[in-house]
């Protein structure tokens, strides 16, 4: 009989949101898919669990992709985690739930934390519909050339970024968005979490937003009115536009 894959949203910071239902899943699993097992094995030792684990990262080959596929169809059930927030949102694990379906596995899925998320809940932006880009280009240059798709867009924004290159993304996005206002949330969840908004290009002074921790970016789409201000300007000064 084919075993089952249940995929398991972790706390991305806050032990306390984990939920009862992924701490009865992982306790029932006969081994984890991980993407970090040093990372996972705190949280199995803050459960008083301790499982077998498959790492799956972007190193991941073919062939242990198959393996894990050939456990699942022997029998055996697995919970995929990634190190933190929903699996395979900008992870690997991805490519486990897309060979596991079709190979014709059960497969579940158990809500819980998100960081794309929960930035966008604390911005306080229109957020009913969205675009989550993951993490950009590492050059100013890629950042730019991809935010630039959405000058003209509606849809809020939301991505990861590292604090060594928030400064430059700003930059860039002031350059590719315009004079959007932004929200960036910082260590999500945990104790020194922190929200701070402003206007593109202008970034926090480093005494408001120390340049460290998990960031999480949105940028709020373009509004109506600022796209008028935009379609009116060009009217006036078509050269300049262009």
């Amino acid at each position: 009989m084919a075993g089952r894959l249940v995929l398991v949203a972790t706390p991305i910071g806050n032990l306390g949101d984990l939920s009862p239902r992924v701490a009865a899943a992982l306790q029932e699993a006969d081994f984890w898919i991980v993407e970090d097992s040093r990372v996972s094995g705190r949280l199995g030792v803050h459960l008083g669990v301790k499982k077998p684990m498959v790492v799956v990262n972007d190193h991941v080959r073919p062939g242990q992709i198959q393996a894990i596929v050939q456990r699942l169809e022997s029998g055996e059930c697995a919970a995929l985690m990634s190190d933190g927030g929903a699996p395979c949102i900008s992870d690997p694990g991805s490519l486990v739930v897309d060979a596991a379906a079709e190979a014709g596995i059960d497969i579940d899925a158990i809500p819980g934390p998100s960081a794309p998320i929960t930035a966008l809940m604390l911005s306080g932006f229109f957020a009913q519909r969205f675009a989550f880009l993951g993490f950009l280009g590492r050059k100013e240059g890629d950042m730019r050339k991809e935010l630039k798709a959405f000058a003209e867009s509606p849809l809020t924004l939301v991505l990861f970024e590292s604090p060594f290159r928030i400064d430059t993304l700003l930059r860039a996005a002031g350059e590719a968005l315009g004079p959007r206002r932004y929200a960036i949330t910082r260590e999500l969840t945990k104790m020194h979490q922190q929200v701070v908004r402003g206007v593109l290009p202008v970034s926090p002074p480093d005494g408001e937003m120390p340049r460290k921790g998990e960031f999480t970016v949105v940028f709020e789409g373009l509004r109506r009115a600022d796209k008028r201000k935009t379609q009116d300007s060009a009217a006036e000064n078509p050269f300049e536009a262009s």
